[in-house]
């Protein structure tokens, strides 16, 4: 009870955090992250686990760690060890093992899906916006560093060009000047390769949450398919035996 209340209190405090992200603020934006998965957990848990929305909000807020995410195996087993051991049924399914099974599933796929949710919903968007234009304006700002090192090195050079025949160490201090600038260029073209490379991660992560989705959903549409088979067997089986039984009465002879 004591985590479940600490949980609530840090969720909270969390749900001011602004949207928006900057270059660098990773634990800023791991926070919004966590926000937008906890949002996406308590606004769908009544849609997709009920009438065990509790019974589940009390295993996702039990299975979280120090950053406030779920962990999907921690989550699933709580709950089946929960609806295990205080089973309740349906009209629909009265095997508690079953139920079990099937709601630990479905937390997991809640959690997968919180987390696509977090990164490629709205605020997720906010977010990933806000990190482009601040790396395109990083760079815009390293190309002016640069050209305006550019400068300093000419008028350097002019310096130095003037002072040769008086001072040995010109040449020295020009030599000096040159290389700082080369280091510059360097960390200009390696910026560029970073941010290249940043965009090319979140890409990657968009098409794995994609991919995510995919499976969680071929995931749920097997369960439902093995569901129905369950069901259309099992009335299948009541329909003969009736039908057996029916036979066997109005074809017994009296001895």
């Amino acid at each position: 009870m004591r985590k479940t209340t600490f949980f609530t209190l840090a969720f909270s405090g969390l749900l001011v955090l602004p949207a928006m992200a900057q270059l660098g603020n990773v634990w800023t934006d791991f926070q919004s992250y966590s926000v937008d998965m906890q949002n996406y957990l308590r606004n769908n848990l009544s849609e997709t686990v009920r009438p065990l929305e509790t019974r589940s909000q009390n295993a996702l807020n039990n299975s979280s760690g120090e950053l406030n995410i779920p962990n999907p195996i921690e989550a699933g087993s709580k709950a089946r060890q929960d609806l295990l051991f205080n089973p309740t049924t349906d009209k629909f399914e009265n095997n508690p093992v079953v139920r079990a099974n099937a709601l630990s599933n479905e937390i997991n796929r809640l959690i997968t899906r919180s987390s696509i949710e977090s990164i490629m919903g709205r605020d997720g968007q906010v977010r990933l916006k806000s990190k482009l234009q601040n790396t395109e304006a990083i760079l815009d700002n390293i190309e002016q560093i640069s050209q305006e090192s550019d400068n300093i090195f000419q008028r350097l050079a002019t310096a130095a060009a003037n002072l040769v025949t008086t001072n040995p160490l010109a040449n020295l201090e020009s030599e000096k000047s040159n290389l700082q600038l080369q280091s510059i260029k360097l960390q200009q073209e390696q910026t560029k390769i970073i941010s290249e490379t940043l965009a090319q991660s979140i890409q990657t992560q968009q098409s794995l949450q994609y991919s995510n989705l995919n499976l969680a959903n071929i995931s749920q549409q097997m369960e439902e398919m093995n569901r129905a088979r369950r069901v259309d067997g099992s009335t299948e089986a009541a329909r003969l035996l009736r039908t057996t039984s029916q036979i066997d009465l109005w074809g017994r002879e009296e001895n």
